[in-house]
């Protein structure tokens, strides 16, 4: 019998927290953490994260969210963190895709793309964990391509998405044979 999945999951709304091991179960089991505070010093044995980027109601810059990726990261390097925003965070989202988050996803989200996103996560830890490790380029490609299929090819949502022009994104997608 295979091991069950584990994620965890940082976000202090109880609300959102729940919806996210609804929409999950089945899939893995959720460990949850109102605050990034509240996490063990060397959080192991989890297959993905999934963290939201804001944890007080005064504060709506993401740095929370950033600093605990810079402590998932040096706790585990192969973890794959998936992380939430709002729809204005997209510039906190790719400074948390800058220091190492594989994913993220706007609230709300639908629920199949929740899945999907862990998924991908904890496939990537595995590949990770298994010395696979992407290149720049391939992590450059994933998120291109993840930003497309969320924005169902519409370039000028996956480049809003990304923090790119529009002119940046062509590049990229032409770069990448995509």
């Amino acid at each position: 019998m295979e091991t069950p999945r584990r994620i965890l999951l940082i976000e202090d709304d109880p609300a959102v927290a729940q919806a996210i091991r609804l929409a999950l179960r089945g899939v893995a089991e959720v460990d949850g953490f109102a605050d990034p505070d509240a996490l063990p010093a060397w959080p192991r044995g989890y297959d993905a994260a999934l963290l939201d980027m804001n944890f007080r109601p005064d504060q709506r810059d993401g740095s929370a969210g950033l600093d605990a990726i810079d402590r998932l990261r040096a706790a585990d390097p192969a973890l794959a963190i998936v992380m939430l925003t709002v729809f204005g965070g997209v510039a906190v989202a790719v400074e948390a895709l800058k220091r190492g988050a594989s994913d993220f996803l706007l609230k709300p989200w639908r629920n199949d793309r929740l899945v999907e996103a862990i998924r991908a996560a904890i496939d990537l830890t595995a590949r990770q964990r298994a010395g696979e490790a992407m290149s720049l380029d391939a992590i450059e490609r994933h998120a291109i391509e993840r930003a497309l299929a969320r924005a169902d090819g519409n370039i000028s949502h996956a480049a809003a998405a990304l923090g790119l022009t529009r002119p940046a994104l062509y590049r990229r997608i032409e770069k990448h044979g995509l």
